[in-house]
């Protein structure tokens, strides 16, 4: 029975590279826009957070696009793990505790992009 869901596995790995672009998108869009709106406006974004915002939406819009897909992944990865062990880390060591599940968790799936490319429905794919 699982073998016929192989069949599946571009299109589950574009839902997924496509899911975590959008969400990833929407921590840039909060950064610049305050959108959706933050508890916390993050005010002057010439510093970390802004290379940081900058990072999550153009970032975000190359996996979201399947454009330069493993090469925008491997640097979204480095990006979650310097994220997490710089604002996270220091909190608390559990992730539920410091809020960085989320930074771990974009940190794996872009890992998985960079070894597994883009899946289906990727500019890459009409790139050769």
């Amino acid at each position: 029975m699982f073998d016929r869901l192989s069949a599946w596995r571009p299109q589950a790995l574009a839902a997924l590279r496509i899911m975590a672009a959008l969400l990833f998108i929407e921590h840039g869009t909060q950064k610049f826009f305050n959108f959706p709106p933050a508890e916390q406006p993050f005010g002057d974004l010439m510093n970390l957070m802004g290379v940081a915002g900058m990072l999550e939406v153009v970032g975000g819009i190359l996996i979201l696009l399947g454009l330069f897909t493993r090469p925008a992944a491997f640097v979204l990865c480095g990006f979650m793990a310097v994220a997490y062990f710089m604002a996270h880390a220091p909190q608390s060591f559990f992730p539920v505790n410091n809020h960085g599940d989320a930074a771990i968790l974009f940190c794996f799936v872009f890992l998985y992009l960079t070894v597994a490319g883009p899946g289906a429905f990727a500019l890459d794919n009409r790139r050769g």
